[in-house]
């Protein structure tokens, strides 16, 4: 809904063979639109292109046409023969590579080291030094995270270039540094603040705000609502233009009040953000005792750094054995009611509430598949429980969809819930 074409628009190309040949999945061409999107762009295109200098020629000169003002490329910067991001830019950009010495200083110390320590000092890594410090005459040069500089290249006409590295880490590394350059700085003073509202909804289908935007009393057009399912959860990404911010709160309350039995967070906070502060917020603990999920629940929640404040531990018990031996749960139950039953996901969730000392105890035990169903109980029934200890009791035993890795994750994703619930119910 909406054109967005009072705001500007962006492109990203991300660059590399390997993506295309599917030998690794992009993390970056994500993670910039949302941050691009966050800053009040509007992101036209997101391009990939091989290790092969014409395609990316072809891949700039399109998003060029499609009228972007930035085009941000991740990937082909670095020593090797196939890095070429940095020529072919400046191609685009109709200038010549020039070498930039204080840049090549930096390099040299950055793997003076490594040289040193690895015996592979010498003509060729005097020559990768030499590939990476030639930058675009008039460039910006951003200082390497990694080893290869990034680059802010003005071109006359537009767009404005900002090459970063492949490696997400050294990408996400120097995006502060890229979005503080002087060319970077001056675009961006005069893009429109973004004003995006994130709602998030768990247990809620998309038709259903499909619904709801149907039936609103308000005019959208100057509204984008995007609707996406992450980790269980449905996010609401409502993006005003510019002028249609009320528009955009007044849909936002509505959404909200319509949907509030199944609302997370009304400020597009996680589950595992909320989770996390109200133990914090309530001086909790927690421990886990897990049979099909194997750990992934324990896992999920130290995910989060300071987690060691709220998770006292957790166990894997996977047989029955390990079910009695470690967590106390009685055989006799295991062999009355099944080991995927109601019954004994209590069992486990108070024995690992009292093995670890913690405040609150978290079981899951059910049939991953994809065998071992049965009639009664068929592949990705799961049972849930939570208790706490001052008695509160929260239990659940739905069959989820999907595959053996959907049961396993979707598990976690309800088992985090839960918790959100019994540590920080609605009204507290």
């Amino acid at each position: 809904m909406g054109e967005g074409a009072d705001r500007p628009r962006a492109g990203i190309v991300v660059t590399g063979s390997e993506l295309l040949t599917g030998a690794i999945s992009d993390a970056n061409g994500p993670w910039l639109a949302r941050r691009l999107a966050d800053l009040g762009f509007e992101v036209a295109h997101v391009v990939s292109a091989g290790d092969r200098p014409d395609d990316l020629v072809r891949a700039l000169e399109f998003l060029a046409g499609a009228g972007v003002a930035l085009i941000v490329t991740s990937g082909g910067l670095g020593p090797t023969a196939d890095d070429l991001t940095a020529e072919v830019v400046a191609g685009f950009a109709g200038v010549e590579l020039e070498p930039d010495e204080a840049m090549r200083a930096r390099i040299e110390e950055i793997l003076a080291d490594w040289g040193a320590r690895t015996g592979f000092a010498g003509p060729a890594l005097d020559e990768a030094t030499r590939k990476q410090a030639l930058v675009p005459r008039g460039a910006t040069a951003l200082a390497p995270v990694g080893t290869a500089p990034g680059l802010v290249v003005d071109r006359p006409g537009g767009p404005l270039v900002v090459v970063l590295p492949g490696p997400p880490r050294e990408l996400q590394g120097m995006w502060p540094a890229a979005m503080a350059a002087p060319a970077v700085a001056t675009m961006l003073a005069t893009v429109p603040p973004a004003n995006a509202r994130l709602l998030r909804f768990f247990g809620l289908p998309e038709s259903e705000i499909a619904a709801t935007l149907r039936e609103v009393p308000l005019d959208l057009s100057g509204v984008e609502v995007g609707t996406c399912l992450r980790r269980s959860e449905l996010e609401v990404d409502l993006r005003p233009r510019p002028g249609a911010e009320a528009v955009a709160e007044q849909l936002a309350a509505l959404i909200v009040e319509r949907h509030a039995r199944n609302l997370v967070s009304a400020v597009g906070a996680t589950v595992d953000e909320l989770v996390a502060q109200a133990l914090l917020d309530r001086g909790l603990t927690v421990a886990t005792g897990e049979s099909c999920t194997g750990g992934l629940l324990a896992g999920r929640l130290v995910d989060r750094a300071g987690s060691s404040a709220y998770v006292a531990g957790g166990v894997v018990a996977y047989s029955n054995e390990a079910k009695t031996a470690l967590l106390g749960v009685p055989a006799a139950m295991i062999a009355a009611h099944g080991a995927v039953s109601p019954e004994v996901a209590r069992a486990l969730a108070d024995g690992a509430r009292e093995r670890f000392g913690a405040d609150v105890g978290v079981g899951i035990t059910g049939v991953a598949g994809p065998g071992g169903g049965t009639a009664a109980k068929p592949v990705g029934y799961v049972c849930f429980c939570v208790t706490t200890s001052d008695g509160t009791v929260l239990a659940r035993d739905p069959q989820l969809r999907g595959s053996r890795a959907d049961v396993r994750e979707r598990s976690v994703d309800t088992a985090m819930h839960l918790i959100l619930r019994a540590v920080a119910p609605r009204g507290a």
